[in-house]
């Protein structure tokens, strides 16, 4: 992602004796996103993934690094974190939590077409399974606490029409959120940031997911709703691919399905993940945050996915 803390091979040279994989070769900065500081990095066991984190703490990390390895182990395709010569998965790089991950074969697949969103479907449900019995919880970081908070910040920035639209999704959100529908969903860990470029593929198979650091407690609908609105939709409008979405959630109930609360909250939790992100944009776009290689995301690209999920319901869910 962008990187906030620049780091060098020399910088490297003695921290890296820690952990099992020899002397570091090579290290090259990750320029898409905006939250961490992330490298590729080359040492002389592989390849791998150095993260350092610029919003997280020493004591939120554990549940990050620890639902990675609890996925590894059960078959999911997900980065598997390397543990220092104490058993440590997070320690300290300049002063900030850092951790190395392994790295994943394949590439983003940029373009998918049903074939890909059917694999992310099946494999979100899987990971949704395998984290049944994961013992750490931790809230979902960016949830609606953190809209309520965050609205306030951007609203100034905005015009009338913008503000009144997003001031009145949030109260949509809080009212649905206070429903027996939304406190029927089944919950656990989510991804939570499921997009294209958190995804690799080698040809049309899937072979892993990564970028765990907004993940946490919340309900799976909103993970597959996040999902969606990223797969399943044409960029330019926002509008949803119909047959995209249908391969993604159709591989997914066949793995886990559905339930009549899911089915019900789908709209609903479909406008709640375009506002999570159109809010987190809008607050990246007017508070920015000095990095190398820093370019926040367009926010209006999540107004026009809310401004589609508010005017036509989507496809129905698998019953």
């Amino acid at each position: 992602m962008a990187v906030f803390t620049p780091v060098t091979l020399d910088d490297l040279s003695q921290w890296i004796k820690q952990f099992p994989l020899g002397q570091a070769l090579a290290l090259r900065g990750i320029a898409s996103g905006i939250e961490n500081s992330n490298f590729f990095l080359t040492t002389e066991r592989g390849e791998f993934v150095l993260t350092i984190f610029e919003n997280l703490s020493f004591e939120q990390l554990p549940f990050y690094v620890q639902l990675m390895r609890h996925l590894a182990e059960r078959g999911i395709p997900v980065p598997a974190p390397v543990a220092n010569d104490r058993g440590e998965l997070v320690v300290a790089l300049h002063g900030k939590p850092a951790a190395i991950v392994s790295k994943l074969d394949g590439a983003s697949q940029m373009e998918p077409q049903a074939v890909h969103c059917a694999e992310v479907g099946g494999m979100l449900a899987r990971m949704h399974l395998a984290g049944r019995d994961f013992p750490l919880q931790q809230p979902n970081l960016r949830g609606l606490d953190w809209w309520t908070e965050t609205v306030p910040a951007v609203l100034p920035h905005l015009d009338a029409d913008t503000a009144a639209l997003l001031s009145a999704e949030l109260t949509f959100q809080q009212e649905f959120a206070a429903s027996d529908t939304y406190r029927a969903l089944a919950r656990g860990p989510v991804h939570a940031d499921l997009f294209r470029n958190n995804v690799m593929f080698v040809g049309d198979k899937l072979s892993g997911c990564f970028d765990f650091y907004f993940a946490g407690w919340d309900s799976w609908l909103f993970d597959i709703a996040v999902t969606v609105n990223d797969w399943c939709i044409d960029l330019d409008t926002g509008m949803l691919d119909t047959a995209r979405a249908s391969a993604l959630t159709d591989a997914y109930h066949a793995a886990r399905p559905f339930t009549a609360a899911e089915q019900a909250a789908w709209q609903p939790m479909l406008r709640a993940a375009a506002l999570r992100f159109w809010v987190s944009r809008l607050y990246d776009f007017h508070k920015p945050r000095a990095a190398e290689m820093l370019t926040p995301h367009d926010p209006t690209h999540f107004e026009r996915v809310l401004r589609q999920r508010i005017q036509t319901s989507p496809p129905r869910l698998t019953a």
